[in-house]
């Protein structure tokens, strides 16, 4: 009876095979070969897989705190002594002079933390070679599996992948259309630190187990890990070498993996016993309920949200690499390709991003997916934007609690970042942290160059994600517990380090991140290239955000008579008021990037859009006509100059062009510029094209900017806070305000806008809006545009009062319709 359940069950996913949603599926009908970058990734938030789906397959697995070793104190104790003389020859004009001088007191020693580690490969020798025929390989994005169908030898043959967020275990089913066809030997390797390596056959509750233990350096306190795999066969016979498990003649063979890490728990005996648990109970379960656990819990989260850009038509029911071709060469005519790119950054989220514990770790630089014991940049945590990008699409796509990790590792980082203030900056309060870190929360400064090592505004930006979660969320008890102490602690440390120029409270020695500017004459080496300086634009925008937060979080808290009392105090009344506001070139127009007007670029296309973090993801620029104005001229010639010339960059440009008034078709270029040149063979984001650098960033980054398009909800009314039913900032949800033109049919459910508002419908027609349902989760008043206008439209059938708003009911539904 089991054998004729599993055939129905093959024939019934070919059958789906054959008809492709296009706004769903990544679909081959090749394998992946031997290139990490064409495999197809699934995971769990904690474990990650890639599927390459060849004849004889391989598995790259992962867990995500199996990194290259221990945390090193890699602070500069040089750094306090000399960092008056720095900030003096900045001002007083020695620009080269200072930036040495940083570089040779304030970098890290080493100079860089920890690197992002594969864990082991899994091995599945099934002796398919040539001859085979009728090949699929798909991801599917709403249930976050991933499966391999061909015929061998008159023989069809299935393979299926799940990640079980459920029962914390990866789980994979191979099955044939004819029972005992199935004949594979199974191994885990890997190539560095292998401590053992065993397989053995338990006859008694049918599992085979294959245990690796291995570390990442050779010190004693390095990170070891455990991992197992138990198989599990219906027919045919098991053996073992030692080394590998062979089964032969099997009907189906069931695959359950885990790997737990001395990260995470307190010696190897732990690790294992828990290895062993979750083991036991996905064997116990089956690959049947395992899988349908898991699937519920993925479906669950993507469904929270659905985009319809307008149907394709036979173009997107092509595979993969035609539809890319394809795309290249006519882009509006596959607009189910961008709508599958917002779902495939959603899967991406959801399964490199979950909270699996108290030491939960957010997707790095390439998410959960690494195969390189020497992963590009690392593949550690970079907070001068990816990281933060990585999270663009949590909170308006309704994945608020893929977010969670992220404030996780900064419950680590705080005490790193505490104890490098006090040794590099001479601040006994507060935290500190640089454009990088890892699982760790190390906060040193890392790599060594003027452009990129000395910024100490890791804090201020993550910081400002925590209050933009509470925001979204209004979740009282996170801003009390995660978010306040993020904020105090940020601002605590800028308290002390910030110095008086020119009656501004003045950041230095920092810079724009990873750009440089020519230095003018008189200041030590003209025309060289130079990013160390006071005051750049940034920092500012980065500073009035952060005590502007304190401000709102000490309201919202009662924290006026606490013992946080004199740290809202200071942040309001002593610091926001005296923060550089957003300077324009006096020449250009353009926002201003550096303290002085007389830099130049080194890079007029540089690929960060820094001084605009103010439009997007932050809002100071967005507050005034004249600064959005400025901001537009300054990403305009940036992007005329070759900027966007990775795939984050065009992200960021997306989002941009989506805040500014009238440039929605820019934006949309720009998305489909990134898709049509920035994707690699499975659709994963890269560093320039081609077969480049994977970096996930830009799937995300793209998610992002999407529904910047469609909905936004950083504009707050005038005066809002003071006496509204919660005392709260009060946010207008503006819909379709960045509709482009090339979009003029479509429908999206379950965006979220600050202040909990869920727009559960939102439909256009012929360029215009026809309809929209909010729910309003906390009561708060409805405040609502349409593209652009704040009239023109009915909520629940009555005109829109502009100056009233909607008094709402905590958990009603409001029906916005065109007039």
């Amino acid at each position: 009876m089991l054998v004729a359940v599993l055939v129905i069950l093959g024939c019934a996913v070919a059958d789906v095979a054959a008809a492709w949603d296009g706004s769903r599926f990544v679909w081959y009908t090749t394998d992946a070969g031997d290139n990490f970058k064409n495999g197809l990734p699934i995971g769990n938030g904690r474990l990650g897989a890639v599927v390459f789906g060849t004849g004889n397959e391989k598995l790259v697995l992962n867990e995500n705190s199996v990194w290259s070793g221990p945390w090193t104190d890699r602070a500069n104790p040089k750094s306090k002594d000399a960092l008056q003389n720095i900030r003096e020859s900045l001002i007083s004009g020695d620009i080269t002079g200072a930036g040495q001088a940083a570089l040779d007191n304030m970098a890290g020693n080493p100079t860089s933390p920890r690197a992002y580690n594969p864990t082991v490969d899994l091995g599945v020798d099934l002796g398919h070679g040539f001859g085979i025929s009728d090949y699929t390989r798909w991801l599917d994005t709403f249930e976050g599996t991933a499966s391999v169908n061909y015929t061998y030898d008159g023989t069809s043959y299935s393979r299926e992948y799940v990640a079980s967020y459920p029962h914390g275990v990866l789980a994979f089913r191979l099955s044939a259309d004819q029972p005992g066809k199935l004949n594979a030997k199974f191994s885990l390797s890997r190539s560095q630190w292998v401590l053992s390596q065993t397989a053995s056959v338990n006859d008694g509750d049918g599992g085979h187990t294959v245990a690796l233990s291995a570390n990442s350096g050779q010190s004693s306190d390095a990170i070891t890990f455990w991992s197992e795999a138990r198989i599990v066969n219906s027919g045919g016979d098991v053996s073992s070498d030692g080394k590998t498990i062979s089964i032969t003649g099997a009907d189906t063979i069931d695959v359950f993996f885990d790997a737990e890490t001395s990260y995470r728990h307190p010696d190897g005996d732990a690790a294992q016993t828990e290895v062993k648990r979750k083991l036991d109970g996905a064997v116990t379960a089956g690959y049947s309920e395992v899988r349908s656990a898991a699937i519920e819990d993925f479906s669950s989260l993507m469904g929270r949200v659905k985009l319809d850009l307008g149907s394709s038509g036979s173009a997107g029911e092509q595979p993969v690499p035609t539809r890319m071709s394809n795309f290249k060469q006519d882009p509006d005519a596959d607009p189910q390709l961008m709508t599958l790119m917002f779902n495939y950054g959603r899967h991406l989220l959801a399964a490199s991003s979950r909270d699996t514990g108290p030491l939960s770790l957010p997707a790095n630089l390439q998410g959960i997916w690494n195969d390189d014991y020497d992963p590009p940049w690392q593949s550690k945590y970079t907070i001068n934007i990816n990281l933060e990008m990585n999270y663009w699409p949590a909170l308006v796509t309704n994945l608020a609690e893929t977010q969670k990790p992220v404030f996780d590792l900064l419950h680590v980082a705080i005490p790193r970042g505490q104890a490098v203030a006090s040794t590099m900056y001479g601040c006994d309060r507060g935290f500190v942290l640089h454009h990088n870190t890892d699982l760790w929360g190390d906060a040193a400064p890392v790599d060594k160059g003027t452009p990129y090592t000395v910024w100490p505004m890791g804090a201020a930006w993550l910081a400002a994600d925590a209050m933009e979660h509470y925001r979204f969320t209004r979740n009282k008890t996170f801003l009390a517990e995660v978010a306040w102490p993020v904020l105090r602690e940020a601002a605590r440390f800028y308290h002390c380090y910030l110095f008086e120029w020119e009656s501004y409270w003045t950041t230095g020695p920092s810079l724009s991140p990873e750009h440089a500017f020519v230095v003018p004459q008189g200041m030590n080496t003209p025309g060289a290239g130079e990013g160390l300086d006071i005051s750049p634009e940034m920092d500012n925008q980065l500073l009035h955000q952060l005590f502007t937060d304190v401000g709102e979080a000490c309201a919202l808290l009662d924290l006026g008579s606490s013992d946080d009392a004199e740290t809202c105090t200071a942040s309001t009344e002593t610091y926001l008021p005296r923060i550089r506001p957003p300077a324009v070139h006096p020449s250009t127009g353009r926002i201003q990037e550096w303290r002085s007007p007389d830099y130049a670029d080194t890079e007029p296309g540089h690929r960060h859009f820094s001084p605009l973090w103010g439009l997007y993801p932050g809002r100071q620029l967005a507050t005034s006509p004249d600064l959005t104005a400025a901001a537009e001229a300054f990403l305009d010639h940036r992007i005329e100059s070759g900027s966007g010339s990775t795939g984050w960059s065009r992200a960021w440009a997306v989002a941009l062009y989506a805040r500014m008034p009238g440039r929605a078709d820019d934006a949309w270029r720009h998305a489909q510029a990134l898709v049509a040149t920035y994707l690699l063979g499975n659709l994963w984001n890269s560093d320039s094209g081609g077969d480049s650098v994977f970096q996930i960033d830009g799937n995300f980054g793209l998610v992002g900017g999407m529904a910047e398009m469609l909905v936004q909800s950083h504009e707050t009314v005038a005066g809002s806070g003071n006496g509204t039913k919660n005392g709260e900032e009060e946010f207008v949800v503006h819909l379709l305000p960045a509709l482009p033109g090339k979009v003029p049919d479509g429908r999206v459910d379950g965006l979220v806008a600050r202040g909990g508002f869920v727009v559960q419908e939102l439909v256009w027609e012929g360029g215009k809006f026809v309809r929209a349902s909010v729910l309003a989760r906390n009561g708060e008043v409805l405040r609502v545009k349409v593209q652009g206008e704040s009239d023109g439209f009915a909520v629940d059938g009555e005109s829109y009062d502009v100056d009233k708003g909607v008094e709402t009911t905590t958990d009603a539904v409001y029906e916005i319709t065109a007039i």
